[in-house]
């Protein structure tokens, strides 16, 4: 594997059979995760493909004419010609495998592969998800020298990482940036020496046998394992919502409410999160349309105050959509009355939707006893019905879902679990 420097670009990469590249920043969480998926790829493909890392402070000009504005950045070429997608943030290795059919035969892919060495990590403790609840209860173990490895699909830092503001986390006076909380608890958690494995992939999850399986080659076995996966956003599961999710239709406005700068926007939902993030989408669109299934609101009196008081905010109550459509670069809502069965057409720009949330637990299979919702239930030591198996945060069945629920949660299960093992 080659580090190189935009002198040498062209010699090294645009002249070569074929190319990845890897634009790498310093202090970057990203670029730490992807950087031993990139060797292992180097040691795999390296005789036939070139893998090639450039340091995007040092060469921004060359950053800058390509297109690259965040690290790390990972794009490939084949004879001088760029090819495939332009990977960013938490790369995963399936991305990268996935894209390697621009530059090479699928059948060369596949033997090569083959070819690697399965190999077994062993821990005292696993912790399946980096939100606050696992990032604490990874911290817990690491102090109380636990060797424990904290696993997520994603980058660390679960829904926080999202989050506009978080300002009701004790300990600070101003309202922090979610991105920030997030990276300063992922930062503490791994500097106490925490193994980190994510933006992998987790092909199976095996819990009477306490093993994980990542990237299809890697078996993670641990004496004890706490799931901390949380819970994503619920999907209406009607008409055109899958095929504009992300061209449209968005779960996250701290991600796309940058994109509606004097724009209209339809907002479903009328929770805590839908009312307060419509307060920060109006900072950017122009009209809000809130449709809500009840006659009321149910997000906290504050919350609310400051939505009716808002002249960009109205409100559709008693209504649900029922189809999402696309007109040329409008979003067209069809809402329906629940007390009178009409129907009206919202046009807008945008849609964003805060519907509820469901426990993350596809990976776990039948044997976990959940409740009627389908989140895990523990005692009140976060120990599940399966021995050596523990749950926390929001994935776990309980009354309230805040990051200083999911810390509490986290704190509780690590206690447990290092005095089991000891």
């Amino acid at each position: 594997m080659q580090e190189i420097t935009a002198t040498e670009f062209d010699k090294e990469v645009l002249n070569a059979e074929c190319a990845v590249v890897d634009f790498y920043s310093t202090e970057c969480p990203p670029c730490e995760a992807l950087a031993p998926k990139f060797e292992s790829l180097n040691n795999l493909f390296g005789h036939r493909v070139k893998f090639i890392k450039i340091f995007r402070q040092q060469n921004r000009s060359l950053a800058e004419k390509l297109g690259v504005k965040s690290s790390p950045t990972v794009l490939f070429y084949n004879k001088g010609q760029r090819v495939g997608e332009v990977l960013t943030g938490g790369i995963k290795k399936s991305e990268i495998i996935k894209n390697l059919q621009h530059l090479l035969p699928e059948e060369e892919i596949t033997k090569q592969l083959s070819s690697q060495q399965p190999t077994v990590s062993l821990f005292d403790a696993a912790v399946i998800g980096g939100g606050p609840a696992g990032l604490t209860a990874a911290l817990y173990l690491c102090q109380a020298k636990v060797k424990t490895v904290l696993i997520d699909i994603a980058l660390p830092g679960g829904q926080v990482s999202t989050t506009h503001q978080v300002s009701n986390y004790p300990g600070f006076i101003e309202p922090q940036h979610g991105y920030m909380l997030s990276h300063q608890m992922s930062e503490q958690t791994k500097l106490c020496g925490t193994t980190y494995k994510v933006a992998v992939d987790i092909a199976r999850v095996d819990l009477n046998k306490k093993t994980i399986i990542i990237d299809d080659y890697e078996t993670v076995k641990a004496k004890k394992i706490i799931i901390a996966t949380g819970a994503s956003p619920r999907l209406l599961d009607i008409p055109g919502e899958k095929k504009y999710k992300g061209h449209g239709i968005s779960y996250c406005a701290t991600c796309d409410a940058k994109y509606f700068h004097d724009k209209e926007v339809v907002i479903i939902g009328g929770g805590n999160t839908a009312i307060e993030e419509a307060d920060f989408i109006s900072r950017f669109a122009s009209k809000i349309t809130i449709v809500h299934q009840l006659d009321k609101l149910t997000a906290n009196k504050t919350a609310q105050e400051k939505a009716f008081t808002n002249p960009k905010i109205s409100f559709l109550f008693e209504s649900e959509p029922r189809a999402f459509e696309k007109s040329g670069d409008r979003m067209l809502t069809t809402v329906e009355n629940l007390k009178t069965g009409s129907r009206q057409i919202i046009s807008s720009d945008g849609i964003f939707i805060f519907a509820g949330m469901k426990a993350n637990t596809q990976l776990f299979g039948n044997e976990l006893k959940t409740d009627p919702w389908g989140y895990i239930i523990t005692d009140e030591d976060m120990r599940t019905n399966m021995d050596g198996i523990f749950a926390a945060g929001d994935v776990r069945s309980k009354k309230y879902r805040q990051i200083t629920t999911a810390v509490a949660d986290g704190t509780i299960a690590a206690i447990a679990v290092a005095k089991e093992l000891d």
